[in-house]
């Protein structure tokens, strides 16, 4: 069963022209949406996988969450047609030459096991470099499970879930956002497209809610940590990285894989304030300035506060 939620609609629809030549993005329709400040709970850093697609015929379903925008290589093909950085399905076709068009609730399906456990605030399906072959519409639900379900517990009759968007009509290369206003937590999510098509990248923008009884038996823990439901409230600079980098799981793998600013040419500093999981008796604190060799900082400094405001 869903129970049904209200979502605002896409941004974008219809045909991207064709590829013509030079930059692939040039002509990727996108927009700011205000929700992205939120962490990604599909980020595959964060352990979220794609557990299982009904069909993934010409691109497999794990494309979805890869981090860093889709590629394009126009000269690429396999053996069964074009090769796209995405989840892509085979066409669907009606029952017969006397009605060979797909029925109305003919759709392909992909279950994601969110990274963290989380409040839904935004989701982006991007359709990037998906110019005529994309959904025509898309639906996304969610729903909340302990433990580690199997794809067929999750795809059980008795399992409700819950629309985060309904189904929308949605753009061919274009990152299409939704706003999500359902105050539950979730653990998985089902991507719809309707009736089948192409996806190049799914992200799923919200705040981590961490098992209590999780971080009760790891007593010690490192109370900033994105999975464990610390958050980056605001940031003095954002110019070429994200502060959210300082604080997913694992260290940095190269420069921009950290937080760095543009170089500031006043007498400031810059700055990243953080929530902690909760009010939190702390012990040691770590600042890591792996790959940062030439532009890291000089001098840092750590100050607290206890309270609400």
């Amino acid at each position: 069963m869903t129970e049904q939620q209200q979502s605002p609609p896409a941004r974008f629809t219809g045909d991207a022209n064709p590829y013509g030549g030079g930059d692939p993005y040039a002509d990727h329709r996108t927009a700011d949406f205000p929700f992205t400040r939120y962490a990604d709970l599909a980020d595959r850093r964060l352990g979220a996988a794609v557990v299982a697609a009904n069909d993934e015929f010409f691109a497999q379903r794990e494309n979805l969450l890869l981090p860093g925008p889709a590629e394009f290589d126009p000269e690429h093909f396999g053996h069964k047609g074009k090769v796209m950085d995405g989840w892509e399905t085979r066409r669907r076709r009606g029952v017969s030459a006397d009605h060979p068009w797909p029925a109305a609730d003919d759709h392909d399906w992909a279950l994601v096991r969110l990274g963290a456990p989380g409040v839904v605030r935004g989701i982006v399906v991007d359709t990037a470099h998906f110019r005529g072959n994309y959904p025509q519409a898309v639906s996304v639900e969610g729903v909340r499970l302990p433990g580690s379900p199997s794809p067929e517990e999750l795809l059980a009759d008795d399992v409700k879930w819950t629309t985060l968007v309904p189904r929308t009509e949605v753009g061919g290369h274009a990152a299409n956002g939704f706003a999500v206003d359902v105050e539950q937590c979730f653990t998985h999510v089902r991507v719809n497209q309707h009736p089948d098509g192409g996806i190049a990248r799914l992200r799923v923008h919200g705040e981590v809610v961490p098992d209590p009884r999780w971080l009760s038996v790891l007593g010690t823990f490192d109370v900033v940590a994105l999975e464990n439901g610390g958050q980056v409230e605001d940031a003095s600079n954002r110019f070429y990285s994200s502060p959210a980098n300082t604080i997913r799981p694992g260290r940095s793998h190269k420069m921009d894989d950290g937080w760095e600013t543009r170089r500031r040419r006043d007498r400031g500093n810059d700055w990243i304030r953080y929530r902690l999981v909760a009010r939190s008796e702390i012990r040691a604190i770590e600042i890591d300035t792996a790959y940062l060799k030439g532009n890291a900082a000089g001098w840092a400094a750590v100050s607290l506060r206890d309270g609400a405001e």
